[in-house]
């Protein structure tokens, strides 16, 4: 007989969803669904603030990467302000950003995703976690915490505290790096560069059987070509170069082959090219590329999307994996798998491009803003968050006060993708005669490849009922509201 399987909470990820897998009488999967069911509304309670107060709000629209959000906010404000932020604040609030992707990246990798790889994505759920991978494998434990403590130290030492600081403002940055920091920060690098450096050569050696990385002989080839394995469309950031950039730079899109599809779009025009579809089973958007419609428009972004659409990182380690990583594919690398590979190659860059920016004369300069008032009544804010491409679009009236706002977050994008991926991954593993723990997790780890932030994403209600309980201390339930 037909049934439903219902996965909730979806582990090892930030926010709170669910997969909904529906199988017909013979057993097979006739349906999956990515269902995203907390609801948030920063953009209805940004309306009626200062337009100023918006990057420091938007930071707390995520704990795991408010960096993102107060640049992308930033972004915004400096087109309202219709000022040019000051070279020194740029490179400030590029390394700020450099050091989110470190630690975001560092968390989803080796805290969220390495447990599947190194105990298996059939073990013992007790085991297949950080402290299973501490005891297996020690020495990537430490790694993974080593490289995310750093890439807070670096946002605390130059954004005031880890977690939704407040120097990114709207023309720039409030405060000057010292030559001591900036001498602290370079410090570390050479030693972060050896621990990337050492788990790269490590997960292309745990996917393979022969000491390749290739598709053909990796050890997990049915998870390859079952996680998102499909052709899309891809979205990122390229400076004028073709070259990595999560701070700046024009839209591409490619399609499967690595072909442009579209090339130096500007982020103010994002609504001639971005569009985004409500459905009323998820409080998750569900974007897609405008000229190709609904659902034949679906593209990936992020860490995979961002090596699919460059021509180069631009710094010469990170190259050289990108080269070897190109290896992997003709064309586009298509099997969200490959995520896990994406983000340490991009740490890898972070690191490097970090010493770039600490470098330059003007990184501890004292000119770090540019003041003015209102002079534009709307701006668009766009930056690469670790999960992909961020906007930030809002409207004042005359007197600098918020009148509208529309958030497309990274994890959004990569909706329509991620519900394709549930569904390939659960038609190949999920056997209805004999449902094992294992198969449901590596369900759930097709969408930790992406590594989504729910609570960062859910803006749009749509139509998906909402219920609020109030509960007494010990958990008793007293009254219900329901809407929808």
């Amino acid at each position: 007989m037909s049934k439903t399987i219902t996965i909730e909470p979806i582990t090892r990820i930030e926010g709170h969803g669910k997969i909904t897998l529906m199988l017909n009488d013979s057993g097979k999967i006739d349906n999956a669904l990515f269902q995203v069911t907390q609801f948030r509304g920063f953009e209805k309670l940004s309306e009626g603030r200062r337009f100023r107060e918006m990057p420091s709000l938007m930071a707390r629209v995520c704990g795991i990467c408010p960096v993102a959000h107060l640049v992308a906010g930033a972004k915004a404000c400096d087109e309202i302000l219709a000022v040019q932020v000051p070279e020194t604040g740029l490179l400030l609030r590029q390394a700020i950003n450099l050091g989110q992707i470190i630690q975001s990246h560092a968390l989803s990798f080796f805290y969220l995703s390495v447990p599947d790889i190194v105990m298996g994505f059939d073990a013992n759920p007790m085991d297949r976690n950080i402290l299973g991978v501490l005891k297996k494998n020690p020495q990537m434990a430490s790694d993974g915490i080593r490289l995310r403590k750093y890439g807070q130290t670096i946002i605390e030492l130059l954004a005031g505290k880890r977690v939704h600081p407040a120097s990114i403002i709207a023309g720039g940055v409030s405060d000057p790096c010292s030559d001591e920091v900036r001498d602290k920060i370079l410090a570390d690098i050479p030693e972060m560069l050896r621990i990337v450096q050492r788990n790269l050569d490590w997960y292309k050696q745990a996917l393979s059987q022969n000491g390749t990385s290739s598709l053909r002989v990796s050890k997990f080839v049915d998870e390859i070509r079952t996680f998102a394995n499909m052709k899309s469309l891809f979205m990122g950031l390229v400076n004028d170069d073709g070259e990595l950039d999560f701070y700046d730079g024009k839209i591409r899109f490619v399609d499967s082959a690595r072909k442009i599809v579209a090339d130096k779009l500007e982020p103010a025009d994002y609504q001639n090219y971005i569009a985004e579809h409500v459905e009323k089973w998820t409080y998750l958007k569900f974007p897609y590329y405008k000229p190709m419609g609904y659902a034949k428009g679906m593209y990936r972004v992020g860490p995979l999307a961002r090596l699919n659409v460059i021509d180069r990182c631009g710094t010469p380690q990170a190259d050289l994996e990108l080269s070897e990583f190109r290896g992997l594919s003709s064309g586009a690398v298509l099997s969200s798998f490959y995520y896990h590979h994406a983000r340490l190659i991009e740490i890898l860059y972070s690191l490097e491009k970090l010493e770039q920016l600490l470098s330059e004369p003007a990184f501890t300069g004292k000119k770090t803003r540019a003041v003015a008032g209102p002079n534009k009544l709307e701006g668009v804010g766009m930056a690469e968050a670790p999960r992909g491409t961020l906007i930030h679009h809002y409207k004042v009236n005359e007197h600098g006060v918020m009148q509208w706002a529309n958030l497309i977050i990274a994890s959004g994008h990569n909706n329509m993708a991620m519900n394709y991926g549930i569904m390939q991954v659960a038609r190949h593993f999920v056997k209805g005669e004999k449902i094992e723990e294992g198969m449901l997790n590596r369900v759930e780890a097709v969408i930790r490849a992406f590594d989504p932030c729910l609570s960062c994403s859910t803006h749009a209600a749509g139509k998906m009922p909402l219920k609020i309980e109030l509960a007494r201390p010990d958990g008793e339930v007293i009254h219900t509201l329901t809407q929808g």
